[in-house]
């Protein structure tokens, strides 16, 4: 069996079986539990699989969207979240950002506060900052996940020890106020938790419908004094657990204002 093979059948195995561990597919396939590790690091980079905090595979509830899929959804309010956030920013600040396709407004609403020091893991915060004057920005090098044009790993995660910064822009797959941001690999939380250290104050921006979501198995915990943006669609229910633990709630409206 190739390795395209045997990768479709770990799938279909643990499709079928919601969870499984490195050394029950080894024992099943007769292959090395190294080289199902292999497998599964491509599955869970591809999107296919999420790896567990234990090592134990789960099929995540959802498959990873692409950024391109990404920056099709809610856009007007991906921009009204950016807009909201770049008036947090005063000039000569030390910004960090994250990948994805909010943070990318973000960036895109920085753009135009200069002067700025900015650092980002995402190839879409350079595209936005590329023309800006007033901005000194730095790539985070590392390896690199077409599926979100960003860049994790531990090359990443050394360049990111060598700064801090007075503001941090977190994206996120789903947020929950009990266990923090869900990402679809532990490489993604591990940076996010990295990041959150480094930063005197840190934003998680995400759509109202992420709130509450558990589509992955990987979660970064924030710690405390976090503050959650999202849209002014986000509802009570949604809102209460992250205020009951003293995370501050921002809602935006379409014009990029705070509504409460």
């Amino acid at each position: 069996m190739n390795a395209g093979a045997r990768r479709e059948q770990i799938v279909q195995l643990v499709r079928t079986q919601g969870e499984m561990s490195v050394e029950s597919l080894s024992a099943m396939l007769g292959v090395t539990a190294s080289t199902i590790r292999r497998d599964l690091a491509r599955l869970t980079e591809s999107g296919d699989l999420a790896r567990t905090y234990g090592g134990v595979i789960a099929v995540p509830a959802h498959s990873e969207s692409s950024l391109d899929e990404r920056s099709h959804e809610a856009p007007e309010v991906k921009q009204a979240l950016g807009m909201w956030c770049a008036r947090q920013v005063p000039a000569s600040s030390q910004v960090l950002l994250d990948a994805g396709s909010t943070i990318a407004q973000v960036a895109r609403a920085l753009s135009t506060v200069g002067p700025l020091t900015v650092v980002s893991t995402g190839l879409t915060s350079l595209q936005q900052m590329a023309d800006a004057e007033d901005v000194e920005f730095t790539l985070l090098g590392g390896r690199y996940r077409p599926i979100s044009q960003g860049f994790i790993g531990p090359v990443t995660e050394t360049g990111l020890e060598k700064f801090t910064f007075d503001f941090a822009f977190l994206g996120a797959d789903a947020v929950t106020a009990e266990d923090g941001v869900c990402e679809a690999s532990l490489e993604q939380v591990r940076l996010k938790e990295l990041m959150s250290r480094r930063a005197a104050h840190v934003f998680v921006v995400a759509h109202s419908a992420k709130l509450g979501q558990r589509p992955f198995h990987a979660w970064a915990d924030l710690g405390n004094g976090w503050t959650l943006v999202t849209d002014s669609s986000a509802t009570p229910e949604q809102i209460e657990p992250f205020a009951v633990r003293g995370i501050t709630v921002v809602r935006v409206d379409s014009a990029g204002q705070r509504t409460d």
